[in-house]
């Protein structure tokens, strides 16, 4: 059985890990300089320059690097911190590692599927009554609007 190809990247997309890139060097001809910089270095794009930082479109944030749905639309948020916000993800999509880089203690999101940088979670701030807030990098992800 062959695998769909995903609509906005044109690759096999899979269920099965096995199907993903297994070295840095094959994620670096699948994705941009940009996106092998945060996706799989775990770098930072500049604040408020995002694509999807104010966003209002209602769809779906997949992974850019594998294409796994990890966000709603309904749960983006305004943080105005300079990157969107989610204040939840969809179920068992998205891990959290412990971040100890830059002298600090953060919890840093990784895609659940290609293990790919996303951002960084934030408890206890107040902005939702989940009071979480995902702030991810919008070049680690890509919105698929939904129809209509």
């Amino acid at each position: 059985m062959r695998c769909p190809r995903h609509p906005a990247y044109g690759w096999p997309v899979s269920p099965d890990e096995n199907a993903l890139p297994r070295t840095e060097d094959e994620w670096r001809v699948r994705l941009t300089p940009e996106e092998f910089r945060v996706l799989r270095e775990a770098g930072t794009e500049r604040p408020f320059t995002g694509e999807y930082v104010d966003t209002k479109t209602a769809g779906v944030y997949h992974c850019r690097a594998c294409g796994l749905e990890l966000f709603s639309s309904d749960t983006k948020f305004d943080s105005h911190c300079g990157w969107p916000s989610f204040d939840d993800a969809i179920p068992g999509r998205v891990k959290e590692i412990q971040d100890r880089s830059l002298g600090m203690a953060r919890t840093e999101i990784r895609c659940a599927r290609c293990d790919s940088h996303l951002g960084h979670v934030f408890h206890g701030e107040g902005f939702t009554p989940k009071d979480t807030r995902h702030c991810v990098n919008s070049v680690s992800i890509r919105l698929e609007p939904n129809p209509g």
